[in-house]
C-alpha cells in the first residue's frame, strides 16, 4: 500500500524530537487535568485550605419592645 520512501518519511516524522516533545506535553497535561478533576470531586473530605470559621449568632440581651398602641397613621373604618 505504501511505498518504501513514504514509510521511511513517516518513521522519521514520528520519531522526530518535536513530535515526541508535543506527545509528552500532551500526556502530562492529560494527567494534570485528571488529577485536578479528581481532587476537586471530593465532597466528603474537607480541604485544609478552606476551613470554615464557626458563625456565631448574635445574642440579644432583651427581646425587642412591642408597642401595641403604635399608630401608623392608618384609619380603621370599623372604629367609626
Amino acid at each position: 500500500m505504501f511505498s518504501g520512501e513514504i514509510r521511511q518519511i513517516l518513521a522519521q516524522v514520528i520519531t522526530s524530537w518535536q513530535v515526541l516533545a508535543v506527545t509528552a506535553v500532551l500526556v502530562m497535561y492529560a494527567f494534570l487535568v485528571g488529577y485536578v478533576a479528581k481532587i476537586r470531586d471530593r465532597p466528603d473530605r474537607p480541604s485544609r485550605l478552606k476551613r470554615k470559621k464557626k458563625v456565631t449568632k448574635p445574642e440579644f440581651t432583651s427581646p425587642p419592645e412591642i408597642v401595641p398602641d403604635d399608630d401608623l397613621g392608618l384609619d380603621d373604618p370599623s372604629k367609626e
